[in-house]
């Protein structure tokens, strides 16, 4: 199969076959790039860790101001969950967090480590935090969750949460993900080996064999093939080449 250009013909079946012919580096320089993926993945990429607890927004009655309002009314409570994840992300409630936990980050930095979202839309909502440390990270949620009631409380009267799983130290790490990085350089490896061959097959303008002539040059007549000769009157061939040996 040939595709034709205006400058042009690339052969195809014969870039596969220089393909098939160098397999076994394709398959190296995989297994290269896959070694050093994963080796600069271990070496250089600090594994982080996650530590989530669950909380839940009881379905009862709060007054904001003064207007009561009766939670049923708002699809159990679903409404109150974005409004509580704000009062968690605020500065007030964060400081508050990083002076009971001890750690020494500040609210900005606090606030970058926490995933805080609702549970497939429902009452709950899940706090995570991401942490180089598990124990930290473990620590920190548990943190929150003690601390966001009362400071629910504080702001929003007849407000409920309760607390339905705290956070435990993390046995793995979540990233960096080493399977997925070993995958990829083994994928690079071999599209890197394979741009190479392919380049360098597109670039051979050297005659190989009849074939080529006949393929490359269809309108003109083939005469005759002249092999090498060596002094003992056969053929020498390495590759597709025939040579010749001279003394002098």
């Amino acid at each position: 199969m040939n595709v034709n250009n205006e400058d042009e013909v690339i052969d195809l079946a014969q870039i596969f076959n220089a393909l098939w012919k160098r397999l076994w580096i394709i398959v190296v320089s995989a297994a290269v790039g896959a070694v050093l993926i994963l080796s600069g993945t271990m070496l250089l990429i600090t594994p982080k860790y996650h530590a989530s607890a669950m909380m839940y927004v009881n379905n009862t009655s709060l007054d904001v101001g003064s207007t009561k309002i009766n939670l049923s009314d708002l699809s159990a409570a679903q409404s109150l969950v974005e409004t509580y994840i704000v009062i968690l992300n605020s500065r007030g409630t964060l400081e508050q967090v990083i002076e009971r936990s001890g750690v020494s980050y500040s609210y900005e930095t606090l606030k970058s480590m926490l995933q805080v979202a609702p549970v497939n839309d429902t009452e709950v909502f899940e706090v995570t935090v991401t942490s180089t440390d598990p124990h930290e990270a473990e620590k920190i949620a548990n943190t929150i969750v003690e601390i966001l009631p009362k400071r629910i409380k504080e702001i929003m009267d007849g407000s409920n949460v309760q607390v339905v799983d705290y956070a435990v130290v993390p046995k793995t790490n979540f990233s960096p993900n080493l399977s997925k990085n070993t995958m990829l350089g083994a994928l690079l490896g071999a599209a890197i080996c394979i741009a190479i061959i392919v380049i360098r097959e597109l670039m051979d303008t050297k005659i190989h064999s009849e074939d080529y002539l006949l393929q490359q040059y269809s309108d003109v007549p083939l005469l005759a093939v002249v092999p090498s000769i060596d002094e003992n009157g056969s053929k020498k061939s390495r590759g597709n080449y025939y040579y010749s040996k001279t003394r002098r």
